[in-house]
């Protein structure tokens, strides 16, 4: 498996990843909405953001990645924030978010995924990385205990509206 950054040669299996949320996840699948609807927008808007361009309001530069696996399928996507300077990433949202498709849950591609993703986070600077999860996600928080993470505490989201489990990774070691 390998992290790659959006590019418009992933088309297909870009759409068969939304296609497994929109099916097996939908409350999920509005997030990838955008790459369905119109694919080229979509590779730009993530593509600008890795670089602090065009960024919509509220947003921080953010590299985002899809994992594929040796058939170059997008079996997962992670997002890292460069930094968490406003109330809400430093509370809920944190430096890195990601998901597994659906059909792919439960076989340890989200631990690889993270793994893969902490060198790249390194290389932005960031030196601990907060990652949240919902506190009864219970999978999300194996992925983030099993790459290192601590937990710090345990919140109420004010935008999720969810109890979060907030963890720290140190990247450095």
């Amino acid at each position: 498996m390998e992290l790659v950054a959006p590019a418009l040669n992933h088309q297909a299996a870009f759409t068969r990843f939304y296609d497994d949320f929109a099916q097996f996840d939908p409350d999920n699948a509005d997030y990838y909405r955008p790459g369905k609807d119109d694919f080229p927008t979509y590779v730009t808007r993530l593509t600008d953001e890795s670089l602090g361009k065009n960024l919509r309001k509220g947003y921080v530069s953010c590299s985002h990645f899809w994992l594929l696996d040796a058939e170059q399928q997008i079996i997962g996507a992670i997002r890292i924030r460069h930094h968490i300077n406003t109330p809400f990433l430093s509370q809920e949202a944190g430096h890195i978010g990601y998901d597994i498709a659906p059909s792919y849950r439960g076989r340890g591609c989200g631990k690889q995924m993270l793994a893969l993703a902490l060198p790249k986070a390194r290389e932005l600077g960031i030196t601990r990385a907060l990652i949240t999860a919902n506190e009864d996600n219970m999978a999300s928080r194996k992925v983030i205990e099993a790459n290192g993470g601590m937990l710090e505490n345990i919140i109420d989201g004010e935008v999720f509206n969810e109890s979060l489990a907030r963890y720290w990774v140190d990247i450095n070691g």
